[in-house]
């Protein structure tokens, strides 16, 4: 079974996870968005499936819809926002050294997490 973890933004499952790469499915809900972060340890790459957004990336904000691929940088500065009224669904895959949750270095957070 595939681990599942509810956040206040909303939630995200882990698909793959092994040495090489982590591979998860991110749900965000409606106006919601997770931190504005960067990992020392790894690089992602996103394919949104589902839903509209807004991506800052090293503070530059950009659109994104269904079908756009994304690529995150190692340290690179980042949060998606959902901007529609339905869930933004995306999938992560990060590559790198380390995938744990303790590679997340927030810089500004909605619920109180730095």
């Amino acid at each position: 079974m595939n681990y599942k973890e509810i956040r206040p933004w909303g939630e995200f499952e882990n698909l793959l996870d092994n040495k090489d790469c982590k591979v998860k499915q991110i749900i965000i809900k409606s106006n919601q968005a997770p931190s504005y972060q960067y990992h020392f340890k790894r690089e992602e790459v996103w394919v949104v499936v589902k839903g509209t957004g807004e991506l800052n990336l090293n503070g530059i904000i950009h659109d994104v819809k269904p079908k756009n691929i994304i690529h995150i940088p190692i340290e690179a500065k980042h949060q998606i926002k959902n901007t529609g009224s339905d869930d933004l669904v995306f999938i992560e895959i990060q590559l790198g050294e380390y995938f744990g949750e303790d590679d997340i270095i927030r810089l500004n957070d909605n619920y109180g997490r730095i």
